[in-house]
């Protein structure tokens, strides 16, 4: 299928913002609908053949006329934190409402992007209300493709970033879930991947783990960030209820949460591949985390920092 068209629905967001650079440099056209066109524009509109629209995705009419006219629609709508009624209308509802408006403009080509872990049965509401959005894109009907990624890294994060404030501003990092494991992939990675299985009709009907070739716990990634940024300080590992009484009161402070308790249960599960990363079905290998954090992270190795340009020059 030659895809021309593509309508990313959450597209203004972190992961989004590459995936819609990924396609517009495949010379695909990407329609991003948002609630607040003047808030998500910046970075967006500069792409050659990126369209921002005002548009409330939740509204049925809206939603069909959006996805109208396209080729392929990339779901990737998520949140971190909320209530089980914000974590069901995103994970769940919106999904099928998106699957009802494929159906419904015969759009066939649907990319889900989910999350490493999702299950019905897991420890958490994000987990949970990810499997079921999973399952229900799986019994769509359409031509299904879903992407599971693991923590996803890159220079506008919030993790790696976060890490590296803290890193300058405390004398020890105390740290919830210090011991998951994890296999952080590149976020560029990400959205290389979402334009590979629009372009391969074979990956239809596949669930593929995005992960890299680095398995490190949440400990190492914020020693790796403090020594790639001046120098680490000591990790203090959180117990298990104090890191309880942490979480529950970030979820009190004013501004964006930074933890809440329904992170610490998705915490208390690793977020690893049995399979690793599909390099075969996909045509490319993963970046590691070595090689990818000295080009943003400012105080990183001179010697580090250009044997990471080199890695990416050879990608490219």
């Amino acid at each position: 299928m030659d895809v021309k068209r593509v309508c990313i629905i959450g597209g203004s967001g972190f992961i989004g913002r590459h995936v819609a650079a990924s396609l517009s440099a495949r010379a695909i056209a990407v329609t991003i609908p948002t609630r607040r066109r003047e808030r998500s524009k910046e970075g967006l509109i500069v792409l050659p053949g990126v369209d921002v629209l005002e548009c409330d995705v939740g509204d049925a009419a809206q939603l069909n006329a959006l996805v109208a006219g396209h080729d392929a629609v990339v779901s990737m709508v998520g949140i971190l934190h909320g209530t089980p009624t914000r974590f069901e209308q995103a994970h769940v509802a919106l999904v099928d409402s998106i699957i009802a408006a494929c159906a419904n403009q015969g759009v066939r080509r649907l990319v889900h992007i989910s999350a490493l872990g999702a299950d019905e049965n897991g420890p958490s509401l994000y987990l949970q209300s990810k499997g079921r959005g999973e399952a229900r894109v799986k019994a769509s009907g359409l031509d299904w493709t879903v992407l599971r990624p693991s923590l996803v890294f890159g220079a506008d994060d919030h993790l790696t970033t976060l890490f590296a404030t803290l890193n300058r501003c405390l004398p020890v990092l105390p740290l919830a879930g210090a011991a998951t494991r994890f296999q952080p992939i590149w976020v560029e990675d990400v959205a290389r991947a979402v334009g590979a299985v629009l372009e391969r009709d074979e990956t239809r009907g596949g669930s593929y783990d995005l992960v890299g070739p680095d398995t490190l716990t949440l400990r190492d990634l914020a020693r790796r960030v403090g020594r790639l940024d001046g120098g680490a300080r000591p990790v203090l590992a959180l117990p298990s209820a104090l890191a309880w009484w942490q979480a529950a009161l970030m979820e009190c402070l004013p501004g964006p949460t930074l933890m809440s308790r329904d992170n610490l249960r998705s915490l208390s599960r690793d977020s690893v591949s049995e399979h690793g990363f599909p390099s075969r079905e996909l045509g490319f290998e993963p970046a590691s985390l070595t090689s990818i954090l000295p080009l943003y992270l400012g105080h990183g190795e001179l010697n580090a920092r250009r044997s990471a340009y080199r890695q990416r020059l050879t990608r490219e």
